[in-house]
């Protein structure tokens, strides 16, 4: 199986379980509290740790007791992390859930006071030492700089971005990745209302990548030189956690692709993915 790298944040996530989302000034009873490691690219991993592939992280760790949980977490899936930026009396990055036991909507309120990783930090590993990397789109002066470190010389492995929000000068980092996988979250913001109208004009932005956006409950497409690939998204009894799913498809989407599958059949495997990773608590015995 394939060495993988992701670059991002991992953080401490407080989930609640309500049977409704809460009305302003409510006070409602959680029917379960979940302490649990979150964050978008160490989610990843550990979906692909699950598929089998030898997997390292690479952001920032505080030194208070939730970067034990984070840790102790990624140590149980085998995810290697000693190159990571430590930030000495600092605090880990929370995110507080509401998970709605109705829908399985998850409403998230972020604390982070822990600074983004520096493009120093990246020269702690050796690029060659991959067959992947993916990285988070968030500090983009700093994520510029090691995409732009990666590209001054030939390399034979992928790079993927996940687009997820919106933030500052995030056009900066479209021209150095192979694949940029874009939320529907962030397709709105843009004021789109379908994926197939925003994949085209951003064609226009990102000529040479290959383009996938996920479309919620739908589904999720993927535009190569110029076809158009959708894959419907599997139903599922009930949906019981979305926290995750997109980092989980993303994980499937990489999988199918270091074994070589087309796009279409890329994004139906990662679909079932994510639809599975919605069916159940967390990501424990998730593959």
């Amino acid at each position: 199986m394939a060495n993988i790298l992701a670059v991002g944040i991992a953080t401490l996530d407080i989930i609640n379980t309500t049977d409704g989302f809460p009305q302003e000034d409510d006070e409602v009873r959680a029917s379960h509290q979940e302490i649990r490691r979150g964050g978008n690219a160490t989610n990843t991993l550990v979906v692909l740790s699950q598929l089998g592939h030898q997997c390292q992280w690479l952001g920032c760790l505080a030194d208070d007791m939730s970067a034990k949980i984070i840790t102790s977490d990624l140590d149980h899936y085998k995810i290697k992390h000693s190159s990571c930026e430590i930030h000495h009396h600092s605090v880990t990055p929370t995110s507080y859930i509401t998970l709605n036991n109705k829908n399985g909507s998850r409403t998230i309120v972020h604390y982070r006071d822990l600074p983004e990783m520096s493009a120093a930090t990246f020269k702690r590993v050796n690029p060659d030492d991959f067959d992947w990397i993916h990285f988070e789109g968030r500090n983009v002066s700093e994520t510029k700089a090691m995409l732009s470190d990666l590209n001054k010389s030939y390399r034979t492995f992928p790079v993927s971005i996940e687009i997820e929000k919106n933030r500052d000068e995030l056009q900066d980092l479209f021209t150095d990745a192979d694949i940029y996988f874009f939320s529907k979250a962030f397709a709105v913001l843009q004021g789109y209302s379908d994926a197939e109208s925003f994949l085209r004009y951003y064609r226009k932005k990102i000529p040479s990548a290959l383009l996938v956006c996920t479309w919620g409950s739908e589904g999720a497409y993927g535009l190569g030189e110029d076809q158009l690939h959708f894959s419907k998204a599997p139903k599922i009894p009930a949906i019981v956690d979305t926290v995750g799913a997109g980092d989980t498809f993303i994980a499937g989407f990489i999988h199918a692709s270091l074994e070589k599958h087309n796009l279409q059949a890329r994004l139906e495997y990662a679909c079932e993915v994510a639809a599975k990773k919605c069916s159940i608590t967390g990501f424990k015995n998730l593959i």
